[in-house]
């Protein structure tokens, strides 16, 4: 830590951040200005050919916060964001930093600036454009010395600059509290949220009074090996995995790949964590793909009036030949969830219509057809919750 001044506060700076500062994030990089959470370990990027999609989503910090103690009353933390956006639709919003002081929300802040790169999607042609740092100041903390969160913006990578408060910082110590490790595809990882702690998983932990470690990754939840075992490596004390639609969406494998698949993904899980609660979830209702297979695609008209909707281009004629659907995924992990239930007492299977059913969707719509929207990230986070944590549900010991 090295202490620095500005104008009319005496100010504690701290860069680079301690690694101990960083909740929910698997590894860091140092980039020599500053920490780029990753939650997923460098080797696993490797093995995945460092493929775009998936080198977007694990670098966006989902669940990842700066933990610390402080009776600070004012607080600043300098990041720079990257985002990616398509010529012609509409602009991502801005992502947003919450500060958490002791369990609860207090304010949040708006990034700006960083880099972004642009897709035209009409060319192919990629543009790139860097930007300032941000500052994203929070006043008024309460007196006395505060468990502070700073929680950063699920949607955007975020290389952690600086902090800086107006008292000295000390690292949180240990809450005692169980870990819970959770992956799954662009619905568990927020999309569609406007804020980090909205998120479904976000609003689960809460209510369950867990600590969550959020490896889902959007686009990219497809059984992959490499996330497997960075799960196998990850310390969890609960851990759940939500399987399904990016394989339907991406049209990634057939019935005869998927069942071995999940085996696969599941067995090197509990190579680390043999008898760690375990929840496998089912999708959650997308009327597009419950009985149409993918791939997935843009719905170009909605597109051309400058709105992002999602649309399955797949023939249910070609579901008897293997293809998948939400419809067979569900089946399907019903039907591996209880063969290894009968060795393996501590595995459960949650069915993803208790989350969210066609009987919500006329209330609770999917603004693009896809993605639940900040209301129903919290009605599913409050039912998972429910289903999950409470006594005697799989995670409620």
């Amino acid at each position: 830590m090295k202490n620095g001044s500005i104008a009319i506060l005496n100010w504690t700076t701290t860069s680079p951040i301690p690694a101990g500062f960083f909740k929910g994030a698997q590894e860091l990089e140092q980039t020599g200005r500053g920490t780029v959470p990753h939650r997923l370990p460098a080797k696993a990027l490797a093995q995945a050919n460092h493929d775009a999609q998936l080198v977007m989503a694990e670098a966006q910090p989902s669940g990842v916060r700066l933990a610390f103690r402080s009776s600070a009353s004012t607080v600043e933390l300098d990041t720079v964001r990257s985002r990616l956006s398509y010529s012609g639709a509409p602009a991502q919003p801005d992502g947003v930093i919450e500060l958490v002081v002791n369990g609860a929300v207090m304010a949040s802040s708006a990034t700006r600036g960083g880099n972004t790169t642009t897709i035209d999607m009409a060319t192919g042609a990629v543009s790139q454009a860097a930007g300032p740092v941000c500052t994203s100041r929070f006043t008024g903390l309460p007196e006395g010395t505060n468990s502070i969160e700073l929680w950063l913006p699920h949607n955007e990578q975020t290389e952690v600059v600086a902090l800086r408060t107006d008292a000295s910082v000390e690292l949180a110590p240990a809450t005692g509290l169980p870990v819970w490790l959770h992956h799954g595809s662009s619905i568990s990882h927020g999309s569609n949220a406007t804020r980090p702690t909205a998120i479904w998983p976000a609003v689960a932990a809460r209510l369950g009074g867990v600590e969550l470690s959020n490896m889902a990754l959007r686009g990219s939840a497809l059984l992959d090996q490499f996330t497997a075992r960075a799960m196998r490596d990850a310390p969890a004390d609960l851990i759940s995995v939500k399987i399904g639609i990016n394989l339907v969406n991406l049209d990634l494998m057939r019935l005869r790949a998927f069942g071995p698949a999940v085996h696969g993904f599941l067995d090197t899980i509990r190579d680390g964590h043999p008898t760690t609660p375990l929840l496998v979830v089912s999708p959650i209702h997308c009327a597009i793909h419950e009985g149409t297979p993918g791939p997935g695609a843009f719905d170009l008209a909605a597109l051309s009036s400058g709105e992002i909707r999602f649309c399955a281009t797949g023939d249910p004629a070609d579901i008897p030949a293997g293809k998948l659907t939400l419809q067979v995924i569900r089946q399907e992990l019903e039907r591996i969830v209880r063969q290894r239930a009968q060795d393996d007492v501590n595995i459960h299977y949650l069915d993803g219509l208790a989350l969210y059913g066609a009987h919500d969707e006329n209330e609770l719509p999917l603004p693009d057809a896809l993605h639940p929207d900040e209301t129903t990230h919290h009605v599913i986070g409050e039912r998972f919750a429910a289903l999950a944590f409470a006594p005697g549900a799989p995670f409620g010991a």
